[in-house]
Formats: structure tokens, sequence, C-alpha cells
């Protein structure tokens, strides 16, 4: 019997996929809401630091051009107050240093203490005795008609200031003093506190950009690109491409998205081009937007340089139920795949381990949970027909599922990289490099059946009421920009251009719908619906007057808030 040291490895790729949707009002520049900047803070700093720590670490690193604009209109802000008191104009971060915040009583005070409110409260809240105290008082005193007697200016303060280092990663708690006393102190933080803050956050931001530059130049990580403003690509080339996996789904009341192939191929040049001016190369590989492709959308990304690209493995198993591709399947699905005589490679999500990852790891000890994995990954280096072909696929996001781990999943992930990296079974790469391995051949199929890394449909975006009903918004408002765009003179045409993509993103149309909970629908509904405002504005038209009314509720209760799912279908295999 032979011993793990002799038996071959396999290739593992670690692909962390770092997205947030375009939360800017376009045109004042204000940002709705946070989320870009805390998960800047909490989480792409923490997975920058794990890397770093784990030199025998690999993992392919994808971005959303979208985001990365964010990141530098973040860091640009932040510096032009910090040099020139320049405004910031995002409300939460605007709030950390803010001379005067609302009064106590207001509405405005209100809605800025319950948005204080917006962390795990488990995990990130209760954590920390002192912000869990503020947050009970807040609790205690909801129906209080004597309340605003009771929470003053400082209230309100602490509050902000215990919300952002909630928000901060692990990394920076750990290792900065400035943070530890502004946590030991736990409250009455002076205006210097609060600027001491901002000067740590100001830090991280700039960061960001030449670490994973550095990273990848290093040859440890591989940075790869989503289209612009994360569309999916395939329902702009073909709304009925969702009836590949999706027979009797029923569609918008438009017939498809106008000039959907020209936006199609404009996202991924603008994604490129935002790529290159922060990474300073152009990228090998495609994380199509959550992962949704079609046999279009394969030849589109062929067509503009990329070598591979990757989804669930739920369509590969419905591509190899396709008779012609049935005689063809492989014994595993842990392979790279050609379709349709085009080039460009495809790797399929493992959906079982990286949702064990994303659901069920983090109420497990960290050795526990990561032991368990390999052992998973053992399993399959031991029944591949191929080990030389075998590239296991752990694809998710990099940011949502830390919350829901213990100090921001800090020990499992120290764990993961420490294990995985030293395994004499495992060989941690990047897609990049194992595509240069020259015993990593290919299986060709004749077909690839459209559908996404959820559930292999695209039923998350298209197919229920409220999402047909905002592609239907969508189609009439693209019309229209068709129509009156040419006549606009260049940087308005130019500045339509990008609020059209902002529109197209996926974001909205995955929180559309029952499935997800009341609150959150109702964020993206408003943004939706204020983005397309702004289309009509800029394109010198008036703006529809149902566009003044939420068209979505929700009211479900879905895993994780709905910021993520599962890769199949409960019940499914």
């Amino acid at each position: 019997m032979c011993s793990d040291s002799v038996k071959p490895r396999v290739k593992v790729v670690f692909c962390w996929h770092m997205h947030q949707p375009d939360y800017r009002d376009r045109l004042t520049g204000e940002y709705y809401f946070p989320w870009t900047y805390l998960h800047a803070l909490k989480d792409y700093t923490d997975m920058l630091v794990h890397l770093e720590d784990n030199p025998k670490a690999r993992a392919v690193v994808n971005f959303a051009p979208i985001l990365l604009e964010q990141l530098d209109d973040y860091q640009a802000q932040v510096d032009d107050y910090l040099d020139r008191g320049t405004s910031i104009r995002d409300p939460m971060l605007a709030a950390l240093v803010q001379e005067q915040l609302p009064e106590p009583g207001s509405e405005d005070y209100e809605t800025l203490a319950q948005n204080c409110l917006r962390a795990h409260r488990d995990r990130m809240i209760e954590r920390f005795p002192a912000y869990k105290f503020l947050v009970q008082i807040l609790d205690q005193t909801t129906d209080s008609p004597q309340r605003q007697c009771y929470l003053n200016p400082q209230f309100l303060i602490d509050l902000v200031v215990w919300y952002h280092l909630a928000w901060l990663g692990e990394n920076h708690r750990r290792d900065d003093p400035r943070v530890q006393t502004l946590q030991t102190k736990g409250g009455g933080f002076s205006d210097q506190d609060r600027r001491t803050l901002l000067l740590v956050i100001a830090e991280q931001l700039r960061a960001i950009k030449p670490r994973y530059r550095a990273l990848r130049d290093e040859g440890r990580i591989e940075v790869a690109m989503s289209p612009y403003a994360h569309p999916i690509l395939p329902l702009l080339l073909d709304f009925n491409s969702a009836r590949e996996a999706m027979p009797d789904v029923v569609l918008p009341e438009s017939a498809g998205y106008p000039g959907g192939e020209e936006r199609a191929h404009w996202h991924l040049k603008q994604g490129l081009e935002v790529f290159e001016g922060y990474f300073g190369s152009r990228p090998k590989g495609c994380w199509a937007s959550e992962g949704a492709l079609s046999g279009e959308t394969l030849k589109l990304l062929t067509d503009e340089g990329f070598t591979w690209t990757a989804t669930g493995d739920s369509v590969l198993h419905n591509s190899l139920k396709k008779t012609a591709n049935a005689k063809q399947a492989p014994k595993h699905l842990h392979r790279a795949y050609t379709f349709d005589q085009q080039p460009i490679r495809c790797f399929f999500r493992d959906d079982g381990l990286s949702d064990l990852i994303g659901f069920q790891y983090s109420d497990w000890h960290a050795e526990d949970a990561v032991g368990d994995l390999i052992n998973h990954l053992v399993r399959i280096a031991d029944e591949s027909d191929n080990p030389d072909a075998c590239v296991i696929s752990i694809i998710m996001d990099g940011e949502n599922a830390w919350e829901y781990y213990p100090e921001n999943a800090w020990y499992f992930l120290e764990a993961l990289y420490r294990r995985i990296s030293s395994h004499p079974r495992l060989e941690m790469t990047t897609y990049e490099s194992a595509l240069e391995d020259t015993k990593l051949d290919a299986v060709a199929l004749d077909h690839l059946v459209a559908g996404s890394w959820v559930y292999g449909t695209f039923s998350t975006w298209i197919g229920d009421r409220d999402k047909n009903r905002a592609w239907d918004m969508l189609c009439e408002a693209k019309a229209v920009y068709d129509t009156h765009c040419e006549g606009l003179p260049e940087p308005e045409r130019k500045a339509a251009q990008l609020q059209l993509a902002q529109c197209e993103g996926s974001d909205w149309f995955w929180w559309f719908g029952d499935y997800n909970p009341s609150e959150s629908v109702q964020d993206f509904d408003y943004l939706y619906r204020r983005h397309l405002t702004n289309l009509y504005r800029l394109l010198k038209q008036p703006p529809p007057d149902y566009l003044q009314s939420a068209f979505s509720h929700g009211g479900g209760a879905p895993a994780a808030g709905g910021v993520m799912r599962r890769g199949h279908a409960e019940g499914s295999t």
C-alpha cells in the first residue's frame, strides 16, 4: 500500500470572489449604503493578511471592477477629508468624524442609531461588552416616550465608533495598538479618538491595492475579474437562455434585452480597462458574474482573450444529461472542460465543499473544520481516475461568510492555509498555474447548458414576478437610452453609459422577490429605482411615474439573511 508521500498530489484551487454592487448615486457621488468600505476593512484586508502570513498558500482572488472603482473612490474621499477637510460622501463613514451628529429625539438620530445595529448580533455586537451594552439600551428603550431624555449625543458618538470597531478586520485589533486602546477605553470617545479611528481606516484602504498587487507579482495569488458592473451576461445576450435549464420558466414581457450583445461586450471591455488601471496587467481568468455561462458567453470570453472561466457543478451535471455529452462524461467533475469547440477552459465549483465553508463550518472548531475538509479533499484525490488532471475548485464569496465565524474566521482561515499548503496529497495552486501543467488535459464536450452557480439555473435573476418586472423596467429604460444617448455631448453620453451599466448589475435582480427579507428587499428596490431614475435624468427624459413606488417587498427568512445561497437547490443532489 502506498504512503501519502508517494501518491500523486491533486490540485486544489480556492477562488475568492470580491464583489459589492455600486451603491453610489452617480449624480451626487453620495453612497446609499456602507457595505463596500466595511467589507474592505473587515474582509479584503483580513484575506490579505492570511495570504501574506502563509507563504506556501496559493489562491485566486477575483474582483468585480465596479468594486475596484469604489475602493479607489473611498480612498480618495478619506484622504481628501484628512488633508483638506472635504466632506465624506458616505453618511455612515462621515458620522464617524462629523462634528455635530443629529439631536436626540430627531428622526435622523433614530435612523443613524438603527443603522449602527446592522452587524451580526452574536459575532460582531455581543462579542464586545461595551457595544453590547449600548445596543441593549437601544433595545430596552425602543418604545419609551422618554427615550430622547436619556440618549444623549455622546451615546450616539460611542455607538458609531463601536460600529466601526466591530467592522474592523481581526488583523487590526490584534496588531494595531490604536485600535486596542480604543477598545479598552470602551466609551466616552473624543473627537481625537474618532479621528484616530479614521486614520486607521485610511491606512487600510490605501494598502489594499499595493498589497494585492505585491502578492500577484510574487506569484502567490492570481487576480481575475468579473464583467464591469456584474451583469448576468447570458441574460443580456438572450432571455431564452434561461429555458435551457428551466424549460417552463415565465420570462419577462419584453422579448429580450435591447442591444444586449453590444452591452455584454462593453462590460467586458470596460472591466478590463478598470482592472488594468488597478493591477497594471490583463487577467487570464474571468468569473463571469455569478458564474453565469452559456455557449454564447463562452465565445464572448474567448473573443476577449480569457483563458479560463468557472461556474457551479450543477451546470456540468445539466450539460452531461444531454445525450451527446453523456457518452463523454469523465468519472469526476474535478477536471478542466471545453465546450462548443471554444478553447477557453471551464472549471466547476465543488458546491458541496464550498457550501460546507459557507454554511456549516462556522459553528465548528477551526481545526476540526479544516480536518473535515481535508478528509473530503483526500477522498476525492483517492477516487480520481486521473490525478494529474484533477483540479478541485472551491469558489465562494471572499467576504460574506466570515461574519458568521468566530473572530471573522481568523482561526479557520489560518488553519486552512497552513494545513492544506503543507499536505502531501494536496497542491494549493491557481487556475493560471494549473493550465501551465502539460498533464492537465481538458475534457471536450459538445454543449454547455446555460446556467449559474446557483442551482445551475438563472432562477435567482429571472422568472419571478418581481424579477421579471425589474427586467421590463430596464428594457424600457434601455430603449429610451438607445433613442436619446447618441445626441448627448460626449461627457454626458459617457455618464449615461456608466449609469446604464449600474442598472444592469445582477444584484438588484438577486434581491427582488418573496424569498429575501423585507428590509434588504426594500433597500435594493429603492436603490434600483433610484438608479433608473438617474438614467432618465441623464438622458434628459422624464422618469416614468412607476419609479416612485416600490414594486418588490420580500418577507422571507433565508439562511445568512440572503447574502449567500447554496449551490444546489434544497432537496436536490
